[in-house]
């Protein structure tokens, strides 16, 4: 009874289907991988298939892999299935190991194997999934459904839904209690079929699979009222809470002991993520600076000898979670604001030196920050840090301003390669940098901040709003 209410994923109508063809990819691919190098299948071979199978079944499971993915991505998908199917094969080396069992296999046997099943699995995958949305663009393995609630996000689940026929999603209307002509004066495009008891009746008669309520948080009564109601149907029922007009930034289920939360303000670099942007940072640094070694020297002795003061300006910035932090820069200019105000550098700006423009346009004033990334303070990829009293300027003015500290500060990132470098000088050029930097939050992952990083290097380090 503790589990009592717990939120779980749907369960996939072929659940039973995958599991069989899961089974039998390992065991035939070990099969095949054993009779292609002429080694005979043993009792070892046997026990090593079946312990692999327990442990990627068991895994699956606690990952849910076999759930409904319907309207999950692909990318999610496969991700989920590579981690079970790399565990299971830690698991059965491991017991190798332990068991002192290691010399009883070939080992370019097993490690064929266990890349070619990856390589089965993943290609099983993909063809189901094909396979699936086929069928349901041509209207088969669909599903009827209906919205409760004509508004934002229900118009937004109906947009999803036409763009996306692969999920088999048959869309049959809106319904809500209030009038036709109120329901037109915001959404002229929206359909209404009726009110809530028109749905309700409806749903009885088995006309609808699928309700999604879009009904807003503080209907609370209402929306406890249809749900009480739906009970007495089988459809599936959906809530799209209206926290989804809020900006959230990678939500996620937690839970507390029995309860479950969402998270609505979270970092995406948690966990595994956290261990391998580190790792990637700490790589990519080193062989950064290891080639840039000697052009910062003589970037250095060139500061040193045209402009008196110290070569490296160290400006404090907000960093992870808001904590302070030093961001190093060669000097550039004859003044180092570092207070409660900042003036930011302009064009022709009488504070830059001649040789602090030419660093500043081509962007080597920055190439100190790769030692910030190194000591854990910056990452190569992220929103760029402004000065701490900019910072307490726009968290005024900007709504979320401050949700882009929940990463680490990046050398580059989302928004300067779409254009958002250099001076903002206007609160729209600031609200612009700000929305492309929380989205590169909301869609973090690894191959993202490759892909910025690429992209910096073919667009180059240098823009018009550079001074």
């Amino acid at each position: 009874m503790d589990n009592q209410g717990l939120i779980r994923s749907n369960q996939n109508s072929f659940s039973a289907a995958y599991r069989l063809a899961d089974v039998l990819i390992i065991l035939l691919t070990l099969q095949v991988c054993a009779d292609s190098y002429n080694i005979p299948i043993s009792p070892s071979y046997m026990v090593a298939g079946l312990v692999a199978v327990c442990l990627y079944l068991l895994v699956s499971e606690s990952l849910e892999l076999y759930r409904s993915w319907r309207s999950a991505s692909m990318t999610s998908m496969l991700s989920m299935m590579t981690l079970a199917w790399l565990t299971a094969c830690a698991g059965v080396l491991l017991a190798a190991f332990a068991f002192k069992a290691s010399e009883s296999f070939s080992r370019v046997v097993i490690g064929t194997w266990m890349l070619s099943t990856l390589g089965v699995l993943y290609v099983w995958r993909i063809f189901m999934r094909q396979v699936l949305s086929s069928l349901r663009r041509r209207g088969l393995n669909s599903r009827r459904v209906v919205i409760v609630g004509v508004n934002e996000s229900g118009w937004k689940m109906r947009q999803q839904i036409k763009e996306m026929p692969e999920l088999g999603y048959r869309f049959m209307g809106f319904f809500d209690d209030r009038s036709p002509d109120r329901v037109k004066q915001d959404f002229p495009d929206a359909i209404l079929q009726g009110s809530i008891e028109d749905l309700i009746q409806r749903t009885r008669d088995d006309e609808f699979d699928v309700i999604y309520i879009a009904l807003p948080l503080k209907a609370q009564k209402r929306i406890a009222e249809i749900l009480e109601r739906c009970g007495d149907t089988t459809a599936s029922v959906h809530l799209i809470p209206d926290f989804f007009v809020y900006n959230l930034l990678h939500a996620r289920l937690c839970q507390v002991g029995s309860m479950q939360t969402l998270s609505v303000y979270e970092t995406p670099v948690s966990g595994i993520n956290d261990v391998l942007k580190r790792m990637f940072d700490i790589v990519f640094s080193l062989c950064v600076l290891a080639v840039i070694a000697l052009p910062m020297l003589l970037i250095a002795a060139i500061v040193k000898l045209t402009s008196p003061g110290p070569v490296i300006f160290k400006q404090y910035r907000y960093g992870l979670d808001g904590r302070a932090i030093q961001v190093w820069k060669f000097r550039s200019m004859t003044a180092m604001d570092n207070g409660s105000h900042v003036k930011q550098a302009a064009k022709n700006d009488a504070r830059i030196t001649p040789f602090g423009a030419f660093i500043r346009k081509t962007s080597l004033d920055e190439l100190p920050q790769f030692i910030n990334v190194l000591q854990g303070t910056m990452s190569v990829v992220g929103p760029r840090p402004h000065a701490v009293a900019h910072n307490e300027e726009y968290r005024k003015l900007i709504p979320y301003y401050m949700l882009r500290h929940k990463v680490k500060p990046g050398i580059t990132g989302w928004a300067q390669i779409n254009g958002y470098r250099g001076e903002t000088d206007t609160l729209d050029k600031m609200s612009g940098r700000v929305d492309y930097d929380l989205d590169y939050i909301r869609h973090w992952s690894l191959w993202m901040d490759i892909k910025i990083i690429l992209l910096t290097m073919c667009k180059g380090f240098t823009g018009k709003n550079v001074h």
